[in-house]
């Protein structure tokens, strides 16, 4: 099947997937971070403290997704998806009519819960069931709403702010999360039979087994890809979330720095669609050992980058594992524990990426209360990476033997 045709055949539901990544950018780091300024200044809190009270709300979330995730094996995404879409248009508005700043951790929780946990699991658990053989072009066109969000939204509202006050602004969130309703509803009139739900051999994991969420917890795959699942969320996370200091340090304005995310998603955008053609031909197995390595020379080049030119090679190696981290740890989940209990795996292996996510923000903005400058950070990211790299080596060529 041609993309075009893929496309046109299954448009319908490629469309619900993009509306549910584009939607859950309001529980985004990258979202939620341009307003870190005025959150500071408002509440009058330090880097450490807003750091800390960012992972502890979404440290709630990482422990309530663990359980939530599972709803995705037992209600449709037309159902789940629409509750959870009026749940984040409220979590914009508690955001934007918060009056305390010891309110902020329940604001954060009920955003990533909202956001980044459930809008994102829902359309990604729903293209690894509804898609088998072409599962890596399902999952790369569904995560371009994770860059489209990542492209426009921060420009959009970067640049509003200097005409409407922020919390105005998360009242427009608010809005935008509740028009997103009547839309799945109607894309989903006619949802999709999950292949995963029927007998194919096509949908099970390894020695021809649906694995269950506890036997995945147990087995010892699923700890040497623990370092992998926290890396990009913990780093990733911490570089967006504190891109004003770093603007700052690099000399730059956020308007300066922000105008080079449209570039990264570009190359996100590259690099996620090769990576789903190649899964789709080569194997997740072949693939996923390498696809951080990239991450270790984009933290190097951040942390000596001096000029323009080597801000924008740091994102195009940020951007490479970015754009392959939308599609390859999704269809590792399905290739190697099947996809009978994939939504209670992926809850599990979303609540890691969470709680990662909740880390590097937190350790991060301590470093930076601490005098441990930011670029020095960074190279430390990079080392973690090699770590995490070699982990996903030895434990991917152990078990990839014993795929069905």
């Amino acid at each position: 099947m041609t993309i075009l045709a893929f496309l046109r055949d299954n448009a319908r539901w490629l469309s619900a997937g993009m509306l549910l990544t584009f939607l859950s950018s309001f529980g985004q780091t990258y979202f939620i971070s341009i307003f870190a300024g005025e959150i500071r200044e408002v509440f009058q809190i330090s880097h450490g403290q807003w750091g800390g009270i960012y992972a502890v709300g979404t440290t709630a979330s990482a422990a309530v997704m663990v359980w939530a995730g599972g709803l995705t094996d037992h209600f449709r995404v037309r159902s789940l998806g629409a509750v959870i879409l009026v749940m984040l248009a409220g979590a914009c508005l508690f955001m934007a009519l918060n009056p305390v700043w010891w309110l902020l951790p329940l604001v954060i929780f009920c955003l990533r819960f909202t956001g980044q946990g459930m809008a994102s699991l829902i359309a990604l658990v729903a293209m690894s069931r509804w898609f088998t053989a072409t599962r890596g072009k399902a999952l790369s066109v569904a995560t371009l709403g994770f860059a489209a969000g990542q492209a426009v939204l921060p420009l959009v509202f970067v640049a509003l702010m200097a005409i409407y006050d922020w919390r105005l602004l998360w009242g427009g969130a608010a809005i935008l999360a509740v028009c997103g309703v009547p839309i799945l509803l109607m894309l989903l009139r006619k949802e999709r039979t999950p292949q995963s739900m029927t007998q194919s051999d096509q949908s099970l994991g390894m020695q021809a087994l649906h694995w269950t969420r506890n036997q995945t917890f147990r087995h010892p795959l699923f700890w040497f890809m623990v370092p992998a699942l926290l890396g990009p969320s913990a780093f990733g996370t911490a570089f967006f979330f504190h891109q004003v200091h770093f603007a700052a340090i690099k000399q730059m304005t956020h308007v300066e720095l922000v105008a080079m995310f449209p570039f990264y998603i570009m190359v996100g955008i590259i690099a996620m669609v090769l990576s789903g053609w190649a899964l789709d031909r080569i194997g997740t197995h072949r693939l996923i050992p390498w696809y951080q390595l990239p991450m270790v020379a984009a933290f190097i080049t951040f942390a000596y980058a001096d000029s323009y030119s080597t801000m924008l090679l740091g994102f195009f190696f940020l951007a490479l594992t970015s754009g392959a981290n939308s599609t390859l740890p999704n269809a590792f989940w399905a290739e190697f524990f099947g996809t009978r209990h994939l939504g209670s795996i992926k809850a599990m292996a979303a609540a890691v990426m969470v709680l990662g996510s909740a880390i590097g923000p937190g350790i991060t903005g301590l470093g930076i209360d601490l005098g441990v400058g930011i670029e020095t950070q960074y190279l430390w990211v990079a080392i973690y990476f090699v770590f995490a790299t070699i982990m996903m080596m030895v434990g991917v060529a152990q078990y990839r033997l014993v795929l069905k």
